[in-house]
């Protein structure tokens, strides 16, 4: 059996997370009073108990998925045996390399939280938003965003066949939805963001994550974590740090990176951390092949079978 993990991002959280396998787990409670020590905050009490508005900030919310994902990840152990690759999406990439060794769990906490704080300030500076587009293919959304002329808007996530995201500034994004009902997509939904996440008006919150990242310690992955910007298997800790800094302005080509796990014999996935969403995905973007969602307790039963 080949297997490959793959880590939620933004948008997974719940009030909740994490709670019930920190009470059962002794490995997963450690995770989260590392995270506490080391934000200077209890970040496992806001996952706990909320607010959910609070929760749901980008500052808390990427340090709060990472946490959930590391104390998933330390439950599981090697019971699911030996990744062959990992991957993460956005946010998740960050887990991902948690668990190939690339990062230290305090560094990728120091680095989410502040990497939450400039894509915020990035979308107050200039405001933006996202929309899924949901029933045209690829090239189909590139040509909806090629056409827009009122502002900026780019493919931000390639999530499966038939559910693309798009970024940009308000008035760029509102016109592509126009143009993607006109071209036949089946819905244009307008995301609640906070800014336009994967695309040039990220620009600044990529400077900012570059200068932090540079100044702590990258390994070469235990095992190849693939890519977000480019769908293909990193190995070096030199890779990894450029790539986690380009990701913030570039589409995230999540059913492209699935493929390559496929395609390279990967026959079993665990989604490590909260809720089921690459899961979910994952009927498409790898139809047949299992995916087992790991975030409270029970769900761990599914490894015996």
């Amino acid at each position: 059996m080949t297997l490959a993990l793959l880590f939620p991002g933004q948008g997974s959280q719940y009030v909740g997370m994490a709670s019930t396998l920190a009470d059962r787990e002794a490995a997963a409670a450690e995770v989260l009073a590392v995270a506490d020590d080391t934000l200077g905050f209890s970040l496992s009490g806001l996952m706990r108990d909320g607010p959910d508005d609070e929760l749901t900030a980008t500052r808390n919310a990427q340090p709060a998925l990472l946490t959930h994902s590391v104390a998933a990840l330390r439950v599981l152990g090697d019971r699911g045996g030996t990744p062959a690759f990992a991957a993460g999406h956005s946010l998740g990439e960050f887990s991902a390399h948690v668990a190939a060794g690339t990062i230290r769990l305090e560094d990728a906490l120091r680095a989410v939280r502040l990497r939450g704080e400039l894509m915020f300030d990035a979308g107050q500076s200039r405001p933006g938003t996202m929309a899924a587009l949901l029933g045209l293919d690829d090239q189909s959304v590139q040509d909806v965003c090629d056409e827009v002329t009122s502002g900026i808007c780019v493919p931000a996530n390639f999530n499966s066949a038939g559910q693309v995201v798009v970024s940009g500034d308000v008035a760029g994004v509102e016109e592509a939805m126009i143009l993607a009902k006109e071209a036949g997509a089946k819905r244009a939904i307008q995301l609640n963001v906070s800014g336009a996440f994967h695309s040039p008006l990220m620009e600044p919150a990529a400077e900012g994550l570059r200068a932090f990242l540079d100044g702590i310690e990258f390994a070469d992955p235990a095992f190849p974590v693939i890519s977000n910007a480019t769908a293909t298997p990193v190995t070096t800790g030199a890779d990894a740090r450029e790539l986690l800094v380009r990701q913030l302005t570039s589409p995230v080509r999540w059913a492209e990176s699935v493929g390559v796990m496929t395609e390279a014999g990967v026959d079993r996935f665990i989604e490590v951390g909260a809720g089921k969403v690459l899961s979910a995905l994952n009927r498409r973007n790898a139809k047949g092949t299992p995916s087992i969602p790991l975030g409270e307790p029970d769900d761990f039963n599914a490894l015996e079978n």
